[in-house]
């Protein structure tokens, strides 16, 4: 028998998490705080062996202070903003005064912080703080699980399932989305692949008529890649019939899903979560780092709304060059 993935279906989770994270303008703000709050709680006594307590059970709202671990002494900050401006005001608050000889932690739930790990900041309190360790974001910490034995893993595996199942442990199915996605992950995206040339033309006034503003950042990137999913959509097909048009249709179900809630700019990127979310719950994703799945996802959607498979097209729209 193999051995049981539990380092893949952790990182996964903690994707979707952060996922459903940088969504929460749909959730009660408050409430989802709290809820994250709780999480990480049990969830870094569980992996680093701390005694972390959640200081707002004792004291409400405590300015740039969520938990706190008097054993240990570290002071911490769970935050969805990930940035130098945020550190900074947390390090300058008062109610940091009453904590000395304690540490401050800041844990990024949401984004990489590799940037700001590499950062100096202003610390006017000069609280005990050092960026390069105490700086924690889903990369290092699933950097310390990868490095766990085995039956660690499962502990963390059992306790992130408990803890998660309502929220992002829905039934998992084989998707065919999961396996284009599979195959696009390994391909040298810095090679030139256009078997086809594309009429940057035509994209742009899809673009204008669909009114894409921020969205044509997005196009403009990854249009060029047409040809390079042509192909891959091109030799999955050989492994079975019209396995590329299940791809297709997927996201064109996302899109007309979406529609009657978003429209623009909005629109493109809810098409864009939906996508990274069902690729995300299907028990053929091969685990990847979540910039290269955003990446892929990208391409995909991108390719879809080139080929007229979601938003309007113009009048005589024809995206293909002809030669």
């Amino acid at each position: 028998m193999n051995r049981p993935g539990y380092f893949n279906i952790i990182e996964e989770r903690l994707d979707l998490l952060a996922l459903r994270i940088t969504r929460r303008g749909k959730l009660n703000i408050l409430d989802f705080h709290g809820h994250s709050e709780n999480f990480y709680q049990y969830f870094l006594n569980e992996l680093y062996g701390w005694t972390v307590i959640n200081e707002n059970d004792f004291k409400q709202n405590v300015e740039a202070i969520d938990l706190i671990d008097h054993t240990n002494k570290f002071i911490i900050q769970v935050s969805a903003t990930a940035s130098k401006q945020k550190v900074e005001s947390s390090l300058s608050k008062d109610s940091i005064k009453n904590y000395t000889g304690y540490t401050f932690k800041f844990i990024s739930i949401a984004k990489d912080a590799d940037d700001l790990r590499k950062d100096s900041f202003k610390n006017s309190q000069r609280i005990n703080f050092a960026p390069s360790t105490d700086i924690l974001d889903n990369r290092s910490i699933l950097t310390r699980i990868r490095g766990l034995h085995i039956d660690d893993q499962k502990r963390i595996y059992e306790f992130i399932k408990k803890e998660l199942v309502a929220e992002i442990d829905p039934m998992k199915l084989e998707s065919n989305l999961a396996a284009v996605i599979n195959i696009l992950s390994k391909e040298d995206l810095d090679k030139s692949d256009l078997t086809s040339e594309i009429n940057s033309f035509e994209i742009n006034r899809k673009i204008s008529h669909n009114k894409l503003n921020a969205a044509k950042i997005i196009i403009d990137d990854f249009f060029v890649h047409n040809g390079r999913v042509d192909r891959i959509y091109s030799e999955y097909d050989s492994l079975g019939s019209n396995k590329s048009k299940y791809v297709l249709s997927t996201i064109r179900q996302e899109y007309a899903k979406a529609k009657s809630g978003f429209n623009d700019d909005q629109l493109f990127f809810e098409v864009i979560f939906k996508v990274q979310e069902k690729v995300l719950n299907s028990v053929n994703y091969t685990s990847i780092p979540f910039d290269e799945l955003e990446l892929c996802v990208n391409i995909l959607v991108v390719d879809a709304f080139v080929r007229c498979k979601i938003f309007d097209n113009p009048n005589n729209y024809n995206y293909a060059s002809t030669r």
